[in-house]
């Protein structure tokens, strides 16, 4: 008998925190029941792989995957696209890259067509790799409204929004996947993977449900966002995305854009304006100083420091936490 372990197949709202906890843990109670499948990597005199090779795609799903393999010595993490590079719409896998990718025995990504680039090169290069989807069963969010797909040839995404690691409470379900993934690959170690997946997950549903209070007692919740990426954190806080100041990931807002917005902005009077650190602030600090409406800086953990400590995903969440709660705390 097999039963599936998938992350919560619907939309994930704020006002639903508890079932989601709840989905979870049930989920999670299913884990030891994975069906086995063989370990790639090649046993030891003790019967343990000597080592397996897991790729991660980008720098949050690495973040997520070092936290559940962080007990099992002989599992190697290593991350494609660099820690400070951000969502991959204009990566270029190099030659480096290629040869991470023929190399890896586990493939985790992110999924939703965020790394629609490296298709081509699967194929061509490591046709057997197993590949871990962490979105699987996660309902994403629609692009927000002023999005527009990308354009990049080979990165877009659709209509959907692919950045489901910017809300900590899709983060957590992401974390169950990638644990479900390695316990069949590597059957050994499902009982560590699944005591890391749930100690980790405990701690982004606790900055989850600090984010929930945030817009659940703010009598305004308007809120302008940069990039689509932060519509998951958005979303998450119970925040209402007004606009998004970047119409499309691969063009810097024009003149005309930046004046509708100002004129949407003063119709709709938001409570924050707020840019991310992987792109220039400029757009919102005008945006800010044409209309009064101040402007902030979070963060959705796209880029990072390459040795960020396996805390940092929910620090910089709880650093956010604390940014929203001193805008929209106007009790």
């Amino acid at each position: 008998m097999s039963v599936q372990f998938d992350a919560p197949d619907h939309d994930v709202r704020p006002a639903s925190f508890s079932a989601i906890l709840t989905v979870l843990a049930v989920l999670a109670g299913f884990f030891f029941i994975l069906p086995s499948l063989p370990v790639q990597a090649a046993p030891n005199a003790q019967g343990r792989p000597a080592e397996l090779r897991v790729l991660a795609t980008t720098f949050p799903v690495y973040l997520f995957t070092r936290n559940v393999t962080q007990s099992r010595p002989y599992v190697r993490v290593d991350l494609l696209v660099p820690a400070q590079s951000g969502c991959p719409h204009d990566f270029a896998p190099s030659p480096h890259d290629l040869q991470k990718l023929a190399q890896a025995q586990v493939l985790v990504m992110n999924g939703l067509g965020l790394e629609n680039f490296l298709t081509a090169s699967l194929k061509k290069i490591n046709a057997q790799v197993t590949i871990i989807d962490s979105s699987a069963g996660i309902a994403p969010l629609p692009l927000p409204q002023g999005m527009l797909p990308s354009s990049h040839a080979g990165h877009g995404h659709g209509a959907v929004n692919p950045h489901l690691f910017a809300g900590p409470q899709q983060a957590a379900a992401m974390v169950y996947n990638i644990a479900k993934g390695l316990a069949r690959v590597d059957p050994e170690g499902a009982a560590a993977y699944r005591a890391a997946a749930e100690a980790y997950a405990a701690r982004l549903l606790s900055v989850g449900r600090r984010l929930a209070a945030v817009g659940g007692g703010a009598p305004r919740k308007g809120i302008v966002l940069q990039h689509d990426a932060l519509a998951y954190l958005a979303h998450d806080a119970g925040l209402d995305v007004v606009d998004v100041i970047q119409e499309s990931e691969d063009v810097q807002p024009s003149a005309a854009r930046i004046m509708a917005l100002v004129r949407r902005v003063r119709e709709e009077k938001p409570v924050l304006i707020v840019s991310e650190p992987q792109y220039s602030d400029k757009p919102a600090l005008t945006l800010a100083r044409e209309t009064g409406v101040p402007a902030a800086s979070l963060d959705p953990v796209a880029s990072g420091p390459a040795d960020a400590p396996l805390s940092y995903y929910e620090a910089v969440m709880a650093a956010n936490c604390q940014i929203l709660e001193r805008y929209f705390d106007q009790r």
